[in-house]
């Protein structure tokens, strides 16, 4: 407590010390001259000199620091001044300048946040505008085709209608995956939270997508020692995120290669999902990324093979509205592993 006031409060001291010397000095000499000259009297007069000035001082150079630094924030609307007023004001510029620096530190990190904000911003527009310009460009080419005179040809109608029709199926499909995800970023979507196998939902997607990998001649495997895991969740989000995860290592295996989903018993409450998947892999520079919207780790190709881009935004979603985790780990050219974790059932 003394250092901080030796700090906080020196100019005043050293100030007030001055002054009631000069006016001690000046009391001596006086009572002096009048020889009335008394040490009890000299005593009570500096104490009181001291003190007073003292006051004055610390007072005066408070309110004297504080309508300057109080004008320089309402000029530059960088602090509200109930953050100012609230907190005492002294003449240790050491605080101010912590204070200072720490609000420029604060400053400089927002402001950092705001860019890197604003480069996602542009990158989504750029990447929203390509996914649906691509399918609807494609229903609108194969309509004007037909309404240009193609619509006479029986054969060739129904085939541009098809893939006209297709085209608005992926929009729609895109559409429907944005809403969901903007219901979960606005906290409008509910879970509806259930004890269930998680085994039997796995071996259920597993059925789904074997048509699907046998086309990319993906082997799907099932490691796990148990004949039945009980988790507590949603059931059909749990089942979305396993199907997104399982699509997306399909599409981006090798051929003849393999995915394979396992289980661990994690923590006394927690399992661990896994999906591994020997693919091509993703680049380290790509991984903090993966979870975006519409983020293409492959900028060639990826969109030919269909989807909407929102696969992995949806999962990351969904197990945030879980309050679980989930994680990514791959080398490029080797493969990938996702993993999440679920709530055991009581």
């Amino acid at each position: 407590m003394p250092v901080k006031f030796k700090k906080t409060y020196k100019f005043a001291a050293y100030t007030s010390g001055y002054i009631t010397l000069i006016l001690s000095l000046s009391l001596v000499l006086l009572l002096i001259y009048n020889h009335s000259f008394s040490y009890l009297w000299l005593f009570s007069f500096a104490l009181l000199c001291y003190v007073i000035s003292f006051i004055i001082i610390q007072q005066r150079v408070e309110k004297f620091i504080y309508k300057r630094i109080k004008k320089i924030y309402d000029d530059v609307k960088l602090l509200d001044a109930s953050n100012l007023s609230a907190q005492p004001i002294t003449t240790n510029m050491e605080t101010l300048t912590k204070e200072v620096e720490r609000f420029a530190h604060a400053k400089k990190l927002e402001i950092e946040t705001l860019k890197i904000r604003e480069n996602y911003r542009k990158d989504f527009i750029g990447n929203i505008a390509h996914e649906l310009k691509t399918p609807l460009f494609t229903a609108q080419g194969y309509l004007l085709t037909l309404l240009d005179g193609a619509i006479e040809d029986k054969n060739v109608s129904e085939k541009y209608l098809k893939r006209a029709h297709k085209g608005i199926e992926r929009l729609i499909y895109i559409v429907k995956d944005l809403d969901m995800i903007t219901q979960f970023e606005s906290g409008d979507l509910d879970l509806h939270k259930e004890t269930f196998d998680v085994v039997e939902i796995i071996q259920n997607v597993f059925d789904l997508l074997e048509m699907n990998a046998g086309n990319q001649k993906v082997t799907l495997t099932f490691e796990t020692s148990y004949n039945s895991i009980y988790v507590y969740a949603d059931k059909e989000r749990i089942r979305q995120v396993l199907t997104n995860l399982l699509v997306n290592a399909i599409k981006y295996s090798k051929e003849k290669g393999t995915v394979e989903v396992g289980i661990e018993d994690l923590t006394n409450s927690k399992y661990l999902v896994r999906i591994t998947d020997n693919g091509i892999g993703i680049k380290e520079e790509h991984l903090q990324r993966v979870f975006e919207r519409f983020y293409r780790v492959d900028k060639s190709g990826s969109r030919e093979s269909g989807g909407s881009g929102l696969g992995l935004a949806i999962v990351k979603h969904i197990m945030e509205a879980h309050n679980e985790k989930i994680y990514v780990e791959s080398q490029f050219g080797v493969g990938s592993e996702f993993s999440f974790t679920l709530e055991k059932a009581e």
